[in-house]
């Protein structure tokens, strides 16, 4: 097929929240177009968000009351757009469990990331370790995006 438009190069890639994100977690694809926190062994993973944002449905107007009434006016509101890194991005993530140099990881859940294992299914991998050191479980450390 000749002349196909790029959408993108190197990434990130940026989308509209579900929910509240913050930067260092695993987020996957859901069924109305937007992200998520990525669930145990998810085989929508799309990457690892790089920002913080919330759903544009539950954020709130820039203008709130102080106690005695005088409109308070929000100068910085949280962002309804998040940024993913994505395929062989190296960024931070937050572990769920201890994880060596080098070992596949895999979603543990509410966006954090875990060891593989000895036989885990092919598509629930989402990267591999790049912390020199290794990863203390609940912590946070280097992946590389697979």
């Amino acid at each position: 097929m000749s002349a196909v438009v790029q959408v993108t190069q190197g990434g990130p890639k940026s989308f509209t929240p579900t929910e509240v994100i913050l930067g260092g977690k695993l987020v996957e694809g859901r069924d109305n177009g937007r992200i998520g926190l990525a669930a145990a062994n998810s085989l929508r993973v799309l990457g690892v968000s790089i920002t913080d944002g919330q759903s544009p449905d539950t954020a709130q107007g820039g203008t709130t009351f102080d106690s005695i009434g005088r409109p308070v006016i929000n100068a910085m509101p949280i962002p309804t757009v998040v940024s993913v890194a994505y395929s062989g991005t190296e960024v931070k993530v937050e572990y769920s469990a201890a994880a060596k140099f080098g070992e596949h990881l895999v979603s543990t859940g509410l966006g954090k990331v875990g060891p593989a294992g000895a036989d885990p299914d092919p598509r629930t991998i989402v990267g591999k370790c790049t912390q020199p050191a290794g990863v203390a479980a609940n912590a946070v450390g280097l992946i590389r995006i697979a």
